[in-house]
């Protein structure tokens, strides 16, 4: 039964819609687990998305499937920081993804992604207005193959694809290519040759 509830529903299943769905007494968490060894190493696989189950392709093969998934139009890049903002900071404010990003968002934006459901509104923040937060839904994680928004690229996993650089941060002093000398302790790098004669 589980088999066929998942098979045939395009969105990702809980199991308490399991239960629902299920004769009284049914273990729908024994039956996923079991539907996730006999699935193991075939070409699908019974994924968690979320809170909720659902039979996917293979991620080792997702590759056959490109001519068949629609292609959606592409983000701006406004869009894209702020999902990103939203995806690693969330709970956030509209306030604090401006404050990160050092512009304004735009309604446009934040509609967009709403639209897509990539993100949905969270709880009210706990502060004087009680500004509204967003946070990523189930379909952000689906879509990009995700358990949970803790399995998104670190820092260090980012750097090393090439998509940050390696540079400090503005403001922050990097130690240059001069070195001290061991008797030179107490001189700046760089400052001996300006007082030379």
């Amino acid at each position: 039964m589980v088999e066929a509830i998942l098979f045939a529903s395009a969105e990702p299943v809980s199991l308490r819609e399991l239960a629902d769905r299920m004769p009284h007494g049914s273990d729908p968490a024994e039956a996923v687990a079991l539907l996730r060894a006999r699935y193991e190493g075939r070409g699908v696989a019974v994924m968690r998305v979320g809170d909720a189950w659902a039979i996917r392709t293979a991620p080792d093969l997702a590759y056959l499937m490109q001519k068949e998934t629609v292609e959606t139009r592409k983000l701006s890049r406004a869009a894209i920081e702020t999902l990103a903002i939203v995806a690693y900071h969330q709970p956030v404010t509209r306030a604090e993804i401006e404050e990160i990003r050092g512009v304004s968002v735009s309604r446009g934006t934040v509609d967009q992604l709403l639209e897509l459901e990539w993100i949905r509104f969270g709880r009210r923040k706990m502060t004087p207005g009680r500004p509204v937060t967003f946070v990523v839904t189930d379909q952000f994680l689906d879509h990009f193959g995700l358990e949970n928004a803790r399995d998104l690229p670190g820092l260090q996993d980012l750097r090393a694809a090439g998509l940050l650089d390696n540079r400090p941060p503005p403001g922050s002093l990097a130690p240059g290519p001069a070195t001290l000398d061991e008797g030179d302790e107490d001189e700046a790098p760089g400052q001996t040759e300006l007082f030379e004669d």
